[in-house]
């Protein structure tokens, strides 16, 4: 007779036998590389705000010619910042002026270490490149109009372009360091300082120039300040936080720009052609170069010796 020993085990013994599974052994699967990156949408939203900073660019220049030389100085600034723009976004519709931000996720799990998760995200650099030149010149457009002094605009205009500096260098920063936010507060501190100079020093000056310039400079240069407080929100939610996708973060901008620039350009020039006010009349070398008092003539320095 043939006897099973598990049978007998489980018969005539008093140890009970194990009834539960061993768990499986914890794994980590690797995941694969994000690439977040525009689609065509985001692609023709970008040749769309091409064309129409080109035609604002036109229309500036047409009028520009209705005006004398010395009384351009409004429309020659603004036509540079659309034509700046529309190189901007020619650039980046072709596809140039991009880069990959590389950034790492570290996931944490219960049983097994942690894992990261890389991500790769597109910045348009060509965009921070059209900001640093464009926004001083949206500044030099209101400071004008209010009649600030040298050293006002100065400030001004340096606080600016270290906003747009620190914005790009937060947009390619590390963030397992307080650097990439680091950098955003910096960029939002030299707005501050930038509002300062125009609500403070600027309406005080607009003021001085009559209500009806105190006016329109408190209009345009609030309306201008409302659009640039919503580009740090963007940013944050953008390349900041990524709660954004690209498309979505081109399509914010574009609408942004197309405000702050066309919108902006015409709102001013047309005023102003009926606001003599608001007049910055330049003579002397910005509308009749060097007469025969300024050239230098060869031989001066002899006949004096």
């Amino acid at each position: 007779m043939i006897v099973d020993p598990v049978e007998a085990f489980k018969t005539h013994s008093h140890i009970p036998m194990p009834t539960h599974s061993i768990s499986p052994v914890p794994t980590v699967v690797p995941s694969l590389p994000e690439y977040q990156t525009s689609s065509e949408t985001g692609n023709r939203t970008l040749w769309v705000v091409f064309v129409v900073m080109l035609v604002a660019s036109v229309v500036f220049s047409g009028m520009a010619w209705n005006v004398p030389m010395s009384k351009r100085l409004y429309h020659v600034v603004t036509t540079l910042i659309t034509i700046t723009a529309a190189l901007s976004y020619f650039a980046m519709a072709a596809g140039d002026g991009v880069s990959y931000h590389h950034v790492v996720e570290r996931q944490s799990h219960k049983h097994v270490p942690d894992t990261t998760h890389d991500i790769y995200r597109q910045v348009y650099y060509a965009r921070y490149i059209d900001w640093t030149i464009t926004t001083p010149l949206l500044l030099l457009d209101l400071c004008l109009l209010a009649g600030m002094s040298g050293g006002n605009i100065l400030i001004a205009i340096i606080a600016d372009i270290v906003m747009i500096l620190t914005g790009l260098f937060a947009a390619f920063g590390t963030e397992e360091t307080p650097q990439k936010w680091g950098w955003y507060a910096i960029a939002c501190i030299a707005y501050l300082v930038v509002i300062w100079q125009l609500a403070v020093h600027g309406r005080a000056m607009a003021m001085n120039k009559g209500g009806k310039v105190g006016n329109f400079f408190a209009a345009i240069g609030g309306f201008t300040l409302i659009i640039w407080t919503v580009y740090p929100i963007i940013w944050g939610i953008a390349d900041g936080s990524r709660n954004m996708n690209v498309d979505e973060e081109i399509i914010a901008y574009a609408v942004l720009d197309i405000l702050a620039k066309p919108i902006f350009g015409a709102w001013l020039l047309f005023t102003h052609m009926s606001m003599t006010e608001t007049n910055v009349e330049l003579n002397g070398f910005w509308s009749q170069g060097l007469g025969g008092e300024g050239q230098l003539r060869v031989g001066d320095d002899d006949e004096g010796a």
